[in-house]
């Protein structure tokens, strides 16, 4: 049986099977007409390694074929850097073959939340730029166009005019280097803890008007960013012009759309009217285990994705 017709085969009879907004897949009017694998959504939404591990197995491969199934037509994979060459080759060859896009990976040289480019020092900026010059040539590898980057903690002993000056330079320094590639370096801005410098949408925007290249802009999440500061929509427009790349995950718990307060269904069909082609990241968990949670999850997407 083909992987497509297994899948399509699953949700169709997945009658116990419940979503996040509290109805029986087979039940939910997507569930025959919308849930089907192998219909697009409207948005381009990108799972991530171990998001359908239950169904797909734990070869990320295989990870990628069944997220296509699903209708799926994008990926992200934060650690992507840091895996061996041969398997960002695989990944790319398989996201060719399949007509997918490579969502963001992390500019990551070791934990780049603390080693903090605001403090201005020699070798936390030696060590990104080298960072950034591995990244080019991995994002080759899959043909990648964004890349995750984030400044770090606050240096509490400078002031912040000094450190926000720092920042610039630092990212002037990464631009030059993504953007004779093509590449964007998307800054953003997290709600995990106070000591991060970036911490709001209009910092990180007047970040990006310093610096002045295509190549640094914001990485948008939604999820962060409904934590440090609400009014999504607003602020949306607001940053809009900086704005490259979006993160999705529902307020509390950080997991896929209808499990928590924000209205995605209206935040999806924004996007859409302003004419969003860009990918947007699943950097969230699934609210439910096993594969009824991944059935859920699906389902919930394709719920809040019919906004036409």
């Amino acid at each position: 049986m083909k992987r497509s017709d297994f899948i399509r085969n699953t949700l169709l009879t997945a009658g116990a099977i419940t979503t996040g907004f509290g109805t029986a897949v087979a039940g939910h009017p997507y569930t025959q007409q919308n849930l089907l694998a192998d219909k697009p959504f409207n948005l381009d939404y990108a799972p991530h390694d171990g998001m359908f591990s239950n169904h797909a197995g734990k070869n990320f491969l295989d990870q990628i074929q069944f997220i296509y199934d699903s209708g799926f037509r994008s990926i992200e994979d934060n650690g992507y850097l840091n895996r061996p060459v041969a398997d960002q080759e695989k990944i790319g060859q398989l996201l060719a073959k399949l007509g997918m896009r490579m969502g963001v990976f992390v500019v990551d040289g070791g934990d780049n939340w603390k080693p903090s480019l605001a403090t201005g020092k020699k070798e936390f900026k030696d060590k990104f730029i080298d960072t950034c010059k591995r990244s080019v040539e991995a994002a080759k590898r899959c043909n990648a166009k964004w890349l995750t980057v984030v400044p770090g903690f606050y240096e509490r002993n400078l002031p912040y005019g000094n450190q926000f000056a720092n920042v610039i330079d630092a990212m002037r320094a990464g631009a030059e280097i993504f953007e004779p590639h093509g590449l964007i370096m998307v800054l953003e801005t997290l709600s995990d803890t106070p000591e991060l410098f970036l911490q709001k949408t209009n910092e990180t925007y007047a970040v990006c008007k310093a610096v002045q290249s295509p190549a640094c802009k914001i990485l948008y999440d939604i999820y962060h960013m409904q934590r440090t500061e609400g009014d999504l929509i607003k602020t949306i427009d607001r940053c809009w012009d900086e704005i490259a790349y979006i993160q999705i995950g529902d307020n509390p718990g950080r997991n896929e759309p209808t499990s928590g307060e924000i209205n995605y269904k209206n935040v999806f069909k924004h996007l859409h009217k302003k004419g969003y082609k860009g990918v947007l990241g699943m950097e969230h968990g699934n609210s439910k285990s096993g594969k009824e949670g991944e059935m859920a999850l699906i389902a919930a997407y394709r719920h809040e994705d019919a906004f036409l």
